[in-house]
């Protein structure tokens, strides 16, 4: 077998690790760095614009650095239909002082409104960082939040 074809026989596999790598790099740096990209790229012995590529093309992938604690609200069809949609984003809007898509200044939370957190039987839910929060209430969101700001 020439180098040529080896190549191209190992590159598929490279590929399917890519995900799981990406994956591994952002937990490890807490979001996918121009650098961290840059290594999952050779180490995989891929291009870096198509690692890059990759990582946009997928919502869970962050290419900006996010806060400590992540918070998702889910905006799909059952969230919506169980109502409070739009107060849930509001609480947290006050609460936090940022917008959607925004970081708090400090650091610490991160904000972004999601299509599916797939726990539509238990909408409407949220989620922060790794951790669901099922049947989600105005007032279990302020205590949420009263307790992280309260840690560290």
């Amino acid at each position: 077998m020439t180098a040529i074809e080896e190549t191209h026989l190992l590159k598929p596999k490279k590929r399917a690790m890519l995900l799981a790598a990406l994956y591994i790099a952002q937990e490890q740096y807490g979001w996918l760095s121009p650098d961290a990209i840059k290594r999952v790229a050779e180490r995989l012995e891929l291009d870096p614009g198509q690692v890059h590529t990759t990582a946009s093309f997928y919502g869970m992938f962050k290419l900006q650095p996010q806060g400590k604690y992540r918070i998702q609200v889910c905006e799909g069809l059952s969230c919506f239909l169980a109502g409070g949609l739009e107060s849930i984003i509001d609480c947290i809007k006050k609460k936090l002082g940022i917008e959607p898509g925004e970081t708090t200044p400090d650091g610490k939370f991160s904000f972004e409104i999601v299509q599916c957190l797939a726990a539509c039987d238990f909408a409407p839910a949220i989620k922060i960082n790794d951790q669901l929060y099922e049947n989600i209430s105005l007032d279990r969101i302020d205590v949420l939040i009263n307790e992280l700001q309260n840690m560290d």
